[in-house]
């Protein structure tokens, strides 16, 4: 068995549900996380505070704070509870509002954010991506350019190019300092489109993830998504990221290999959604070293198991330090 010697520090970069089930695993194994979270959210609750109010989106910021928490409390169900009616509040969700509120108090989202982290007691912490209004746009394979991840998700022709307004948005220094110490960086899993390319096209992250020593990690999601990867394989995942910052930045690529049941795959056929095929001979091909494992979670949903997707992430990076110190493994 791979022990780590010491605990690892670990940037996760990402959005939306799956990047909040592999800090819910990384957590238990070390405190020092770095979590990167796209901003460019413009629906639901997150969409309507941006838009009336001028602020960032909180949701997928409040999804990891609770992710990261220490241990699940009262302030944890507070802080994700959902207005279900009241004019004005219903569709909202409470995290958010506080956020909102918070930043308004502290003068800025990062204090916020820092505030929220010390009620929760976050193990790590949460950064976003950029401290500007960014928004996401895509030029259409049948050549459309569309704004808003809300309209580029809901538009009917396939995506070829994404870009953010405006396109030279600036990292937070804080995500390029982390990504810098890292022994470990990863991407995904989550929404290839709208919540991973995102953030690695904000201004100099994707050449800082060249430049660090970290080993970068690739996790492929275990389904495809309609509108943004139908038909996918796991190496048209890679391929997309690779067009878009114009190089390969990963050593690994995460693949599941687990069996989603009868029972989940004829709803997800509702949605028109397929596993991902492995693709692992063109993987390799790309010079990206292959994790297989079945990662399927016992749930009712066809998503990661967190503790089963850190195991992964963290046995390797034991495999590797013992390696460096001569111990094997």
């Amino acid at each position: 068995m791979n022990i780590l010697h010491q605990e690892p520090r670990i940037v996760v970069i990402g959005g939306g549900t799956g990047l909040a089930v592999l800090l819910k695993g990384l957590k238990k194994y070390t405190s020092h996380l770095t979590a990167v979270v796209t901003v460019t959210d413009d629906g639901g609750s997150s969409g309507r505070l941006r838009a009336e109010l001028g602020v960032l989106p909180p949701g997928d910021i409040r999804n990891c704070l609770v992710a990261l928490a220490e241990t699940e409390t009262l302030m944890d169900k507070v802080f994700q509870h959902r207005f279900m009616q009241g004019s004005g509040l219903e569709g909202h969700n409470l995290g958010n509002l506080l956020l909102v509120a918070l930043t308004e108090i502290t003068g800025d989202f990062v204090s916020a954010i820092k505030e929220v982290s010390r009620v929760l007691a976050v193990r790590g912490k949460v950064i976003p991506a950029t401290l500007e209004q960014v928004s996401l746009a895509a030029i259409m394979k049948d050549g459309t350019t569309i704004s808003g991840e809300t309209s580029i998700r809901n538009y009917s022709a396939a995506i070829r190019q994404l870009f953010l307004n405006p396109r030279d948005c600036m990292p937070v220094p804080a995500t390029l300092d982390a990504i810098m110490e890292a022994d470990a960086i990863v991407i995904g899993p989550g929404s290839l489109y709208t919540s991973l390319i995102p953030n690695l096209l904000v201004t100099g992250v994707a050449e800082a993830i060249l430049k660090s020593p970290a080993m970068t990690f690739y996790v492929s999601n275990i389904m495809t998504e309609l509108g943004e990867t139908d038909d996918f394989s796991a190496a048209d995942h890679l391929r997309v990221i690779m067009e878009h910052v114009g190089c390969q930045l990963f050593d690994y690529a995460i693949v599941n290999t687990g069996v989603v049941d009868d029972e989940r795959l004829l709803r997800y056929r509702q949605e028109r959604a397929i596993p991902v095929n492995e693709a692992t001979d063109e993987i390799a091909r790309m010079g990206v070293r292959l994790l297989c494992n079945d990662l399927v979670s016992d749930t009712d949903v066809a998503w990661h198991d967190s503790d089963k997707l850190a195991r992964v992430i963290l046995d390797t990076l034991a495999a590797a330090e013992n390696k460096a110190q001569g111990l094997g493994g």
